[in-house]
């Protein structure tokens, strides 16, 4: 019963006579957060304010006192500091948990050693160059550690890598593919991770909720993008991208029942459109920009209420 999760509740619920009482403490026993599960949660939140507060004071350490600092000290001071808490992560028996946090603090040091040397021995690299020695640096750790947050991190590496990549190399590239292509990028981790979550493997929902809102957003600037730049020699990539990923979402929101997709993908259309009402229009028509207002009021309560009324129809299939 350690890996049930909220849908196969459902799954059994609708095909078994059980009572209510025994999916109410299936429920409270297996789903919902307990004491415990909060406290394990306060535990791990407030290490990773602590190694998070540790790495800022490193950071500050090094501006405040930069021009007194001999370069072999600045650079020596970080590497010390990594091989201690490496020793540390290898040798000392401490919870995987804490574990997986010090070395996601490790790894914002691996950065802090990269800019430090950029900046000592002034290489002229690109910003991309430094992000992705960064990124390919971190990945067998983050592959091994397997953690959600270091994962985000290394998820937001990449799509610095890319931006810089696309600004300084391709730099005719249109504003809104560039935009397409950070779309398909966070799409990509966030199809493997429900993949994966279908699989039984342990991912947390805030890990693939976060990547589905990022991947809306970039939709939604890309589409809005190609709408006031006039945009055509990668129009039809940019419109078919968002249109099959937005089908797909709103399919895995009904199919799963998962509310979260089913509210954010229509409220990025009411955008798009508004947009696309905007550009239709001139400014001094005020008529037409207090019906674009109404529409999008109209619009945001049917979204609200159709998810309303979702929600209160699958709690009573339960």
């Amino acid at each position: 019963m350690e890996n049930i999760n909220r849908e196969d509740v459902q799954i059994i619920t609708r095909n078994s006579n059980w009572q209510e009482i025994d999916i109410f403490n299936l429920l409270h026993l297996n789903i919902y957060n307990t004491k415990k599960d909060w406290q394990n949660f306060l535990t791990l939140f407030f290490m990773s304010l602590g190694v998070s507060f540790t790495v800022a004071g490193i950071l500050f350490f090094f501006a405040y006192n930069w021009d007194d600092l001999h370069k072999f000290v600045k650079i020596g001071l970080i590497q010390g500091l990594l091989v201690a808490l490496t020793l540390i992560l290898v040798y000392l028996k401490i919870k995987p948990v804490l574990k997986n946090v010090i070395l996601t603090g490790v790894t914002m040091l691996v950065g802090v050693l990269f800019a430090v040397f950029g900046q000592i021995y002034q290489t002229g690299a690109n910003a991309y160059d430094f992000f992705l020695g960064w990124t390919m640096a971190v990945f067998i750790w983050v592959l091994i550690a397997d953690f959600a947050p270091l994962w985000l991190i290394f998820i937001a590496l990449i799509n610095i890598t890319f931006g810089f990549y696309i600004e300084q190399v391709i730099i005719d590239l249109p504003d809104y593919f560039a935009q397409t292509v950070f779309v398909l990028i966070n799409a990509f981790f966030l199809i493997v991770s429900l993949l994966l979550k279908e699989k039984k493997y342990i991912i947390p929902n805030w890990f693939s909720n976060l990547l589905a809102f990022v991947v809306v957003a970039f939709a939604t600037f890309s589409t809005i993008f190609v709408i006031f730049d006039n945009g055509q020699e990668f129009f039809f990539i940019t419109v078919f991208t968002v249109l099959i990923l937005y089908l797909l979402g709103l399919y895995y929101g009904f199919v799963k029942q998962r509310s979260f997709y089913l509210s954010i993908i229509p409220l990025s259309a009411i955008i798009i459109f508004s947009s696309l009402l905007i550009k239709q229009i001139k400014w001094n028509e005020y008529g037409m920009f207090l019906f674009i207002g109404l529409f999008i009021v109209v619009s945001v309560t049917l979204v609200i209420k159709m998810v309303l009324n979702l929600q209160k129809k699958w709690r009573n299939e339960q």
